[in-house]
């Protein structure tokens, strides 16, 4: 799929794997800047390694030319996920539980803060949630990152719960929206 100069590609976690490096340094580039302020964070490419090995794991990147601009990521979740361990308040049951094919997790969506408001993040949900197996889609967001926030309401989005991340401390909104016709 292209866009004005843009191209979108889905990958899977293979064809990820071998652009790896890219991803990590714009991860690293976007998440330095307020409110993430994620400076020399190490834990990433061992997450996305682990991340890109999972069943199901898929990428969409957008470019300018070869030039990285943005991706999204995600997976499926496993019905022994820990995705819904750290919650700051217990939700019920029916929310937390998972079934293999329930909940897709969409882990990354970042875009190049030269190429925001051009669409291409609105571009690259819509690519990577396009014909989702899955009932819903589940993704955690910082309360102060306000533009992503308002973004993903525009999108349907809504709000279920809040998480705290052991090792961080950070506490991020924990947002789900359905999936399907």
């Amino acid at each position: 799929m292209t866009g004005p100069g843009l191209t979108y590609q889905v990958l899977d976690g293979g064809q990820a794997a071998g652009r790896a490096d890219e991803y990590h340094e714009l991860h690293a580039e976007v998440y330095a800047d307020p409110p993430y302020r994620l400076a020399g964070d190490e834990e990433y490419p061992r997450r996305f390694a682990v991340q890109r090995r999972q069943p199901g794991f898929v990428l969409a990147e957008a470019r300018n030319g070869g030039y990285l601009v943005g991706y999204a990521a995600g997976m499926p979740l496993r019905p022994s996920t820990s995705w819904w361990r750290d919650l700051t308040t217990p939700l019920p049951a029916e929310v937390t539980e998972e079934q293999a094919g329930r909940t897709f997790a969409l882990t990354d969506l970042l875009v190049r803060a030269s190429w925001r408001r051009q669409g291409i993040g609105r571009e690259l949900h819509d690519l990577i949630l396009a014909g989702r197996p899955e009932e819903r889609a589940t993704l955690v967001v910082l309360p102060g990152a306000s533009a992503a926030q308002q973004a993903f309401r525009a999108w349907g989005w809504r709000k279920v719960a809040r998480t705290r991340d052991e090792p961080t401390g950070l506490v991020a909104d924990v947002l789900v929206i359905a999936l399907g016709p």
